[in-house]
């Protein structure tokens, strides 16, 4: 026996420090807290599934997202749950379901369920914990008479340790490979593809010589001159005539 045992209101604390500092929690076959245990049923897959979708369709603040089988039989269920205690915060739930068959003949359903807070900070006060027991419960008085304890699971099942790591593996992939492919599909559907503009081919002329430059400078310089006396000629001005003027220097004799 610890000595923090006798240490009053000692799980109240616990739960406390945990919905400060985490902000996503699922089960488990030995979880800190009890209400997160892996939850077994005998009783069908289907019928388990059909309850779980019936909840969250008639709940206040619960959305159905999904519900797929995955590879190797498991039916994954996601949700997402408006929380009224973070102000309308949104919380990503998924139940993973799986079926074995007993000793006896009988189905036994494994529930595994995960619950993530979409927020910054790192607790969420407990709130996906919450939404995990909520629906567990709700499980647990529907199906009350069928509930298989961990003794009575031992003693059903065929490979009990080996089937329960197999399902809980099973169920963590199945998650990974879920969100993955929707992340990538929601990258993708937000990629704008824009097109390159074309590429414009500038004409190169050939270099012109020496002597074919001057020629056509002169013959620039001629045009002009056309041009001008064309335009004074319409307008009623006579062309320029004007010759060199010439000074005559006249010497004095002595």
């Amino acid at each position: 026996m610890d000595i923090f045992d006798f240490v009053p209101f000692r799980n109240e604390v616990a739960k406390a420090y945990h919905g400060f500092t985490d902000n996503a929690n699922h089960t488990s076959e030995h979880p800190v807290f009890d209400e997160l245990k892996v939850r077994r049923y005998a009783k069908p897959l289907d019928e388990v599934a059909s309850l779980i979708t019936d909840k969250v369709t008639h709940w206040i603040g619960w959305n159905l997202k999904h519900k797929k089988t995955a590879v190797g039989g498991m039916t994954i269920i996601r949700a997402e749950v408006f929380s009224f205690a973070l102000l309308g915060m949104k919380i990503d739930v998924t139940f993973g379901l799986a079926e074995e068959t007993g000793r006896d003949g009988q189905p036994i359903t494994t529930v595994n369920s995960k619950a993530e807070t979409n927020i910054d900070a790192r607790g969420d006060l407990g709130e996906s914990r919450r939404v995990i027991r909520m629906m567990l419960h709700a499980l647990d008085f529907e199906f009350r008479k069928s509930i298989l304890r961990e003794d009575e699971y031992l003693l059903r099942s065929l490979d009990p340790k080996g089937s329960a790591q197999a399902l809980q593996e099973l169920f963590d992939n199945t998650r990974i490979k879920n969100e993955t492919g929707e992340t990538k599909k929601k990258k993708a559907s937000t990629i704008e593809f824009k097109k390159k503009p074309s590429k414009q081919t500038i004409p190169l002329k050939p270099a012109a010589s020496s002597s074919s430059n001057g020629h056509s400078l002169k013959t620039r310089s001629s045009e002009k001159k056309e041009t001008t006396d064309a335009k004074d000629s319409s307008a009623g001005k006579k062309p320029s005539t004007s010759k060199p003027k010439v000074t005559v220097i006249k010497l004095k004799k002595s």
